[in-house]
């Protein structure tokens, strides 16, 4: 009996241990600061439901979501990122973008997790967009692949001037000569003519025409009628062209270079980060066009998962958001479950779908895919 009695007991404080174990397993929670109201609540609202993918597939009901609505309003984000910090939240994914961000280094203590490319030197503000620096460093292994020697790079003279320009140094992108472009259809035309010195070769042409028609040259004639198939005649002095641009605005250039008799047959033709816009497939003239990405085949599956769970697509930010809420996780489980500045200082690197993020000195970069637009395709190159 007294044996009996002496399991009872053991299992007792047993069942108590375990008990106040499970009490002891405090929820991780991270704040979520995305518009919910006003013209980009469909954003916000997108990335709320990719976090609900996300946290279904971690499945581990210790992670709690706290979504605050911003609406995109600098001083409401503070607030509510205040409300959020009250509540013992160390970590915020997001907000969204980057004029939101102006007043959070105020909240020294937490993290924010932002969406944005945009770099920011903040300490505890992390920008966790595919940013310019990620983008060129993925050019400049398809530079190195295709011994690509003279690159000019064209920038629109726009608000992102800057963020490209710093972008250029830090990556150590192998840049010929940089060119700065207006976006004016009625002034780009000009400059692209200047740019690849059309009037000269232009002139080159119809000059080796009058030559050897008043030459005594074999075959003049079929030379002749050889050359007035061509547009101009003469070398181009880059072997590439990096354009810093996106939707009509890198249309406008493409067809800008090709009306100049610069094809991309021979040229190879370079963008930034496209997200895989198919009208890129009907431009034929403008292809082969190169641009770095996230992973085509994990982003086409998580567009599949998203609309079988809500019947509706998602934004291109959700697919994002729904990796940031793996690499909290991750982190936070490097860091003996705690939350702390120390995650995001560290070398790290974690494999999402979005592709590989390198965490380092509070900067997160990608290591990007490349694609080509070729034969109504998106072809992957590495």
């Amino acid at each position: 009996m007294k044996k009996i009695t002496k399991i009872i007991i053991i299992l007792f404080f047993s069942l108590m241990l375990n008990t106040q174990n499970i009490v002891a397993e405090e929820k991780i929670k991270i704040g979520l600061l995305v518009p919910l109201s006003g013209e980009n609540s469909k954003i916000g609202k997108s990335i709320i439901k990719s976090i609900n993918l996300a946290i279904n597939k971690i499945n581990n009901p210790l992670i709690e979501i706290l979504p605050k609505d911003t609406k995109s309003n600098p001083s409401i984000t503070l607030r509510a990122a205040k409300e959020l910090s009250e509540e013992g939240i160390k970590i915020i994914i997001g907000p969204i973008f980057n004029e939101n961000l102006i007043y959070l280094d105020e909240l020294q203590d937490v993290i924010f997790l932002s969406l944005t490319n945009k770099i920011n030197d903040n300490k505890n503000i992390i920008s966790a967009g595919i940013n310019a620096n990620s983008q060129l460093k993925a050019i400049t292994k398809f530079q190195i692949l295709n011994n690509l020697k003279k690159t000019i790079f064209l920038i629109p003279k726009k608000d992102f001037a800057e963020e490209i320009e710093k972008a250029i140094i830090d990556s150590k992108v192998s840049i010929f000569k940089t060119h700065y472009y207006d976006s004016d259809p009625t002034k780009l035309t000009s400059q692209i003519e200047s740019l690849t010195n059309y009037s000269r070769r232009k002139q080159n042409l119809a000059d080796e025409i009058k030559r050897i028609e008043k030459s005594d040259e074999l075959n003049k004639e079929r030379k002749i009628k050889n050359l007035k198939k061509k547009d101009t005649l003469g070398r181009i002095k880059f072997d590439s062209v990096i354009i810093a641009d996106f939707d009509e605005s890198l249309k406008s250039i493409t067809t800008s270079l090709f009306y100049t008799d610069v094809s991309p047959k021979n040229i190879h033709f370079i963008t930034l980060n496209q997200w895989f816009d198919e009208s890129l497939l009907k431009e034929k003239s403008s292809q082969p066009i190169f641009f770095p990405s996230i992973n085509k085949k994990n982003y086409e599956e998580f567009i599949k998962i998203y609309y079988e769970a809500f019947d509706e697509y998602p934004n291109q930010l959700s697919f994002l958001s729904y990796d940031l809420i793996g690499l909290v996780y991750y982190l936070i489980i490097q860091n003996n479950m705690e939350i702390s500045s120390k995650m995001f200082i560290k070398k790290n690197m974690f494999k999402g779908k979005v592709g590989i993020f390198e965490i380092k000195n509070n900067k997160i970069n990608h290591i990007l895919n490349f694609y080509k637009v070729e034969e109504n395709n998106f072809k992957k190159i590495f």
